[in-house]
């Protein structure tokens, strides 16, 4: 059985494991790992030594703390299988997508480090003779990363890489339920020699550790991967000490099939953004509006191709979903499933529960529904797509922004009108065209309304961990 460990000041931590929490792989409910639950002080320690290390690492040159980072980079590539292999464990993702987590961490890791030479700040023009006006672009100070378990490996890397590479230091918490990866992340990353206290690792629960993290008055961002709630408590820490808070939370994101729309296309792209990570993905489609002209064909095609979606344990076949990720997911969907059969809606396949081992769960259509409805309107997370119709254009945009979410959106159309009106209109922080739910490295992936505050990825990702200095320089006559 394995022990994960805590990472503080550059040494692994071994700690008392009486009470222990079991780490679990979801397609089989046995224990694999024990997690220690950490405490406030375990929390403060770290962030201790993080602030004693950061003035030293911020006045490394950049290009030196890029260095680092290619070092983790070619790191993870190295033991690429391995940690594959962990995240099917304990996430119960297929191997594609578990390997591609792996690559696609590796390269945005990458990708943060060649801004070492990139970011800059600005010379601005003056109103006075002899006055010059200069905007530096500092680190923050120690930053936090409260991390999700659904992309538990990529999720360190994102708030990681662009912390250090700005001259930022670094205390992570993984999810309790898959921290055996970020235990082999924070291996690799010791191995290259990052100086102590630079990067972190407080394992524990969100309600103390989380809480301690978001509440310290050392800390100068805390930014947080997960729940609204989740949020909104961090939030609610943060405001003590007026620190910076970076949020990305929940999404509900609209899937609009417009008469035009290649329907093959749009069915296949539209079941790629539902099922993957067995929905459990705060980007990918939830809910899905298609004309009434084409209604009947769509959902036909679509229940019929979704009916066709196989689960099971990854590790044992290649399977197109695994399972979710506990007990509480299984649930959490399945009564949503029925709630939403109760009040009209009609399931076309799936909608039950498998008599088998594991937290599994159909892909499931559901048609008939109205936009008031519970399964329109919250969050599912799972591989569950509910169906309305709509009869004009603007009714599909105003059914898709009365949500309180505003994360991702997609459109599906054949005219380039259409498609430019609906990204003028759409209240959401990212609109997919004729495509899948995906971001890029170089993108900025952010939310409005209650999917967060800030953003991650890209150049404007990258500026989240910096602050500005603004000087006024007047030399003599």
């Amino acid at each position: 059985m394995m022990n994960i460990k805590d990472y503080i000041n550059g040494s692994f931590v071994e700690r008392n494991m009486e009470d222990a929490i079991d780490v679990k792989n979801p397609a089989t409910e046995e224990t694999i790992a024990k997690l220690y639950r950490g405490s406030e002080q375990d929390t403060k320690e770290a962030i201790d030594y993080a602030d004693k290390a950061q003035t030293k690492w911020s006045e490394l040159p950049a290009i030196e703390r890029g260095n680092y980072l290619k070092k983790i980079a070619e790191g993870i590539r190295e033991r690429s299988e391995e940690i594959t292999k962990v995240i099917m464990q304990e996430g119960g993702k297929t191997y594609d997508l578990a390997n591609t987590e792996v690559f696609f961490t590796a390269d945005y890791i990458d990708y943060m480090a060649e801004w070492a030479r990139r970011y800059e700040g600005e010379i601005i023009q003056n109103d006075r003779k002899k006055e010059h006006i200069l905007m530096y672009k500092k680190a923050l100070g120690v930053t936090t990363g409260i991390l999700p378990w659904n992309f538990p490996f990529f999720l360190i890397a994102r708030k990681t890489a662009p912390a250090l590479i700005t001259g930022n230091t670094i205390v992570v918490k993984p999810s309790e339920e898959t921290p055996i990866n970020a235990q082999i992340f924070t291996e690799i990353l010791d191995s290259v020699g990052l100086p102590p206290g630079v990067f972190n690792l407080v394992n524990g629960e969100g309600s103390v550790v989380g809480n301690e993290l978001a509440g310290n008055s050392k800390v100068a961002l805390v930014s947080i991967t997960g729940s609204v709630s989740a949020g909104k408590k961090v939030m609610e820490a943060a405001s003590k000490n007026v620190t910076k808070v970076n949020l990305e939370l929940g999404g509900k994101a609209p899937a609009i099939v417009l008469e035009d729309a290649n329907l093959d296309k749009a069915v296949q792209y539209i079941i790629d953004s539902r099922i993957i990570n067995t929905g459990q993905v705060c980007n990918c489609a939830e809910r899905v509006y298609v004309h009434s002209s084409i209604s009947e064909k769509f959902t036909q095609r679509l229940a019929q191709k979704m009916s066709e979606v196989r689960f099971g344990n990854t590790l044992e076949h290649n399977y197109d979903m695994g399972p979710l990720i506990n007990k509480q997911a299984q649930e959490h969907v399945h009564n949503h499933v029925k709630k939403a059969e109760a009040q009209g809606g009609v399931i076309k396949c799936g909608g039950e529960i498998p008599e088998q081992q594991g937290y599994f769960y159909p892909a499931t259509i559901i048609t008939k529904c109205e936009n008031s409805m519970d399964i329109v309107q919250e969050e599912v997370f799972g591989p569950v797509l509910p169906i309305v119709e709509f009869d004009t254009f603007e009714e599909a945009i105003e059914l898709a922004n009365d949500s309180k979410y505003g994360l991702t959106s997609s459109i599906y159309t054949e005219s380039i009108q259409k498609a430019f009106t609906a990204v003028e209109k759409l209240e959401f922080g990212e609109t997919y065209i004729n495509r899948e739910n995906f971001e890029a490295i170089q993108g900025f992936h952010a939310g409005v309304k209650q999917s967060g505050i800030g953003g991650a990825d890209g150049k404007h990702g990258l500026e989240e961990y910096l602050r500005t200095l603004i000087v006024y320089m007047q030399l003599d006559e």
